[in-house]
């Protein structure tokens, strides 16, 4: 009985074969050294295929690395900023989140760059989930008069929250106390 194993990364490159014979059973294999020159000659290289007979290389290039970056903004706006598909009714609001949209991946962009010149192993994402956990809270109080008295309390940054905030002298820590 001979049986083949499941298609591998590698299955263009690698034959493998394992017979299961009740007296011997084997495993063998055969590397393919015509098909693993080619890989490896092409390893670390892009082929870009494009409709743009008339271009420099260098311009295509260029362009396949916007289109990259575009990608991963669309990535981010899912992911780190937590923006999902929202279906509004009204052109106002349609256009309202659009523009909220790209406003907060304009802070994500500029916060990315920030973090290249003051933090580099830091990354938005990183940040964004530590500053998660700072919590604002509005405690309204009437008065005898009828009025209300607000006051804003923020939870006390903690010493990586400090250090973040004062990293590029911009910002400060909120004034807070419980």
């Amino acid at each position: 009985m001979r049986r083949q194993l499941k298609p591998h990364a590698l299955e263009k490159e690698l034959q493998v074969e394992v017979r299961l014979d009740e007296q011997a059973p084997r495993f063998t294999y055969r590397l393919r050294k015509e098909k693993l020159r080619q890989v490896r000659k092409r390893e670390g290289r892009y082929l870009l295929r494009t409709n743009l007979t008339a271009s420099d290389p260098a311009q295509l290039w260029r362009y396949y690395i916007q289109l990259v970056q575009v990608e991963e903004a669309f990535k981010n706006l899912k992911g780190d900023l937590a923006i999902r598909p929202v279906f509004h009714q009204n052109q106002d609001r349609i256009e309202a989140h659009i523009f909220v949209s790209f406003l907060a991946y304009c802070v994500h962009v500029t916060l990315r760059h920030r973090l290249r010149q003051h933090a580099p192993g830091l990354i938005p994402r990183a940040v964004l989930e530590k500053f998660a956990t700072i919590t604002m809270l509005d405690a309204w109080f009437p008065t005898t008069d009828g009025r209300w008295l607000l006051f804003a309390r923020y939870t006390q940054p903690e010493n990586e929250h400090k250090l973040l905030l004062t990293a590029h002298g911009k910002l400060t820590a909120p004034h807070a106390t419980v």
